[in-house]
């Protein structure tokens, strides 16, 4: 039962385990955790504060490692064995009430082994939905006798056609979730939280122990699901509000309580795959042009400058850190739209959904960060962004955090400046030095005229720029940056460019960094 979008080549790692970056950075993966069983067998109470409380009662307790009780058939499956365990649409929660969403569930399993418990809210009551192999279908393992429970759930809505049910959204693997906007295909994660990534010692991955779904009402086109994060360094409660459509917004509001200190969280974390394209080919011999969920990081930051950083798939393990103020928001991008960018009709990665973090209210001092995580092949999630704020989150404390989740074509808001169509480099033509092309397309560049040109804002913290030329580029409606680098040496060389008006910018902050290898 692979998401749609997601080519069968591909899914077979859908909570796709990183790859180490080095001999000193460790594989890491799901921690084989389970619940035990459901605790509350009857409906009971629940209110706004009820996940919250939850969470706050829980970081008071030393953590604990739920019992895992699966048998040994299903912790052993293989991803075609996984497949043949199917839900029954028939069954689907809330099926033929004349809701316009439906609610499926994922059996536990493969590499999904935690136990997650799920309830419907309805009436200010809660009431655990219970799990029975007359749910499912059972290909390569014979059903359960037992209660083994649910690894995740997914939920549909009617996107892209009005009588169809299409799925949405879905929460399986640690905290873990995805969704996607009309028209698109399954590609970049969201997770609730992330700890100590790309930490030498090993990354923590908190997990969802328990989902509560409200009831939608009769024709409504917003679900509410409310969930319970647990990890040996911290709780935390989380309420996600879900729109669907030409863009699926998820507003999501977090309360987090550390048992521990955590001097390295990362707050509204992203996780994408980037294997290559135009600017990181060589290493690949690969028919396609490009391959990737995302192909930049953009940022506006709280001085509104718009920056645009292109992945890249580093030989080592590589961070990069964008200081800032209440950010206006940040993102994975998928900025090459067109078939002809990719030419793979499996994996359709031009309608891989972008991912946009709107923080809601003043989010303080902090940095985006980035981690680049060296990879050979796609099945690998190996681009990772979040927030990190500027203090360590203190054991017994209580941080809220809003923020909008925009699952979009294109981050949300007026363009003003032009953007990045696409970057390239290479060797200089005199073999000597590294060459860099930056397409800039967008309204603020039309009417420039070559007798008249822009001014050009480049610099380097390493090496020497032996030239930086900009010129119209007829065939995009834009301009293009030449800028020809003697690295001298250096391994590593972090680059800047825009184009100038005076002293406005046109351009958005172009910034790469470069690698040695």
């Amino acid at each position: 039962m692979p998401f749609p979008g997601v080519s069968v080549r591909r899914w077979h790692l859908l909570r796709r385990v990183f790859l180490g970056a080095s001999a000193s950075l460790p594989l890491v993966a799901v921690a084989d955790r389970t619940l035990a069983a459901d605790p509350a067998p009857q409906a009971t109470p629940f209110d706004a504060a009820t996940v919250r409380n939850m969470a706050r009662q829980l970081a008071s307790q030393p953590y604990k490692a739920p019992e895992n009780t699966l048998p040994a058939e299903f912790k052993k499956l293989d991803y075609a064995g996984y497949q043949g365990i199917r839900f029954d649409p028939a069954k689907s929660l809330w099926r033929g009430q004349g809701r316009n969403f439906t609610a499926q569930f994922f059996h536990r399993g493969y590499i999904y082994q935690d136990r997650v418990n799920i309830y419907e809210i309805a009436n200010g009551k809660a009431e655990p939905i219970r799990y029975g192999a007359d749910l499912f279908s059972f290909d390569k393992v014979p059903p359960s006798t037992g209660d083994l429970g649910f690894a995740g759930l997914r939920i549909q809505y009617p996107l892209n056609h009005p009588d169809t049910p299409d799925e949405v959204c879905a929460f399986l693997g640690a905290s873990y979730f995805r969704a996607v906007a009309k028209g698109q295909g399954y590609g970049i994660s969201a997770r609730g939280l992330a700890i100590k990534t790309a930490d030498s010692s090993g990354e923590e991955f908190p997990v969802f122990r328990s989902f509560w779904l409200e009831r939608p009402a009769i024709g409504a086109n917003i679900i509410v699901i409310h969930a319970l994060l647990d990890s040996p360094s911290a709780t935390a409660a989380f309420r996600f509000t879900i729109r669907p459509g030409e863009d699926t917004v998820i507003d999501t509001e977090t309360a987090t309580y550390p048992r521990t200190d955590i001097a390295q969280a990362g707050l509204a974390p992203l996780t994408s795959m980037f294997l290559y394209d135009a600017n990181d080919h060589m290493r690949f011999d690969d028919w396609r042009a490009a391959v990737h969920d995302s192909n930049g990081l953009q940022v506006r930051t709280g001085h509104d400058e718009v920056i645009w950083r292109p992945l890249t798939n580093p030989r080592e393990l590589q961070i990069s850190a964008f200081v800032d103020t209440s950010p206006r928001g940040f993102g994975l991008i998928q900025r090459e739209r067109s078939f002809a960018d990719y030419q793979d009709l499996e994996g359709r990665y031009e309608k891989r959904p972008s991912l946009w973090i709107e923080p809601i209210g003043d989010w303080g001092q902090g940095v985006v960060e980035l981690v680049e995580i060296p990879s050979d092949n796609e099945v690998n999630d190996n681009m990772v962004a979040f927030w990190r704020p500027h203090d360590p989150l203190r054991a017994k404390g209580e941080y809220l955090l809003s923020y909008r989740l925009h699952w979009c074509w294109a981050p949300p808001g007026e363009v003003k400046l032009a953007q990045t169509l696409q970057t390239r480099c290479g060797l200089s033509f005199d073999q000597k030095h590294r060459q860099f092309i930056i397409d800039f397309v967008g309204d603020s560049l039309k009417g420039l005229k070559p007798d008249s040109p822009p001014s050009l804002d480049v610099g380097s913290d390493k090496g020497k720029i032996i030239s930086a030329v900009a010129q119209p580029n007829p065939d995009i409606s834009g301009w293009r940056v030449s800028i020809e680098l003697d690295t001298q040496d250096n391994k590593l060389v972090e680059l800047h460019a825009r184009l100038m008006q005076g002293d406005q910018p046109l351009t958005e902050t172009w910034i790469y960094r470069w690698t040695q290898g």
